[in-house]
């Protein structure tokens, strides 16, 4: 009964609206708890797959979803890690309705709060605040890829596994090396010897 309460509640969304400082009235709560719908996904378990359509816009309660491509030879490239209080979709699938490019799935259990395009225009339609939190949002991740691209193009293997750790330091126990390789751009025997020798040198005197 718990686990059912747990998946149906829509309190941690409302929880980060507030960290952010927007003070939702209660309408605008019950517009959340309207055009938001819990689901459970287990681990391994597809979110949307290369092909599809993305309909959803999701909200991470628990667990971990990462969003990748698979390029012709069979590797896979992580662009996104969703973990507690992130967002995860194919923004230009989902707002331009065609078959995308990438695969999101769980890497762990996961519960996510999902909200459809049409229910998100509603929402905008019906309170200005909804407008500037999405807004917000997507500008926020616009800024993050950008960072991410130019640390890709510029920066050293070394410099990216830094970069990782310090924004990331809750996924380190959490995930498999090989998936922050795939993350990284570089193989998991490479990063092998980058945490290697990261060990030496904190261990010298």
């Amino acid at each position: 009964m718990n686990e059912i309460v747990t998946l149906s509640s829509v309190e941690p969304l409302l929880d980060y609206f507030k960290s952010r400082s927007y003070d939702l009235n209660d309408m605008e709560k019950a517009l959340v708890r309207e055009k938001f719908h819990s689901r459970l996904y287990r681990k391994r378990q597809y979110v949307m797959q290369e092909g599809d359509i993305c309909t959803q816009f999701n909200f991470v309660v628990r667990g971990c979803l990462r969003t990748y491509n698979v390029d012709k030879k069979g590797n896979i490239h992580i662009l996104q890690f969703g973990t507690e209080n992130n967002w995860i979709n194919d923004l230009g699938s989902f707002h331009g309705k065609k078959p995308s490019t990438l695969n999101i799935d769980a890497l762990e259990d996961t519960v996510v709060l999902q909200i459809s395009l049409e229910d998100l225009i509603s929402l905008y339609k019906q309170s200005p605040i909804f407008d500037r939190i999405f807004r917000v949002l997507i500008e926020n991740g616009y800024i993050h890829l950008q960072e991410r691209l130019l640390q890709n193009i510029s920066s050293t293997a070394e410099e990216r596994y830094e970069s990782f750790l310090n924004r990331y330091p809750h996924l380190i126990n959490r995930i498999s090396q090989v998936q922050i390789a795939a993350f990284l751009g570089v193989t998991p025997e490479f990063l092998s010897r980058l945490r290697n020798q990261r060990t030496r040198v904190s261990q010298k005197p």
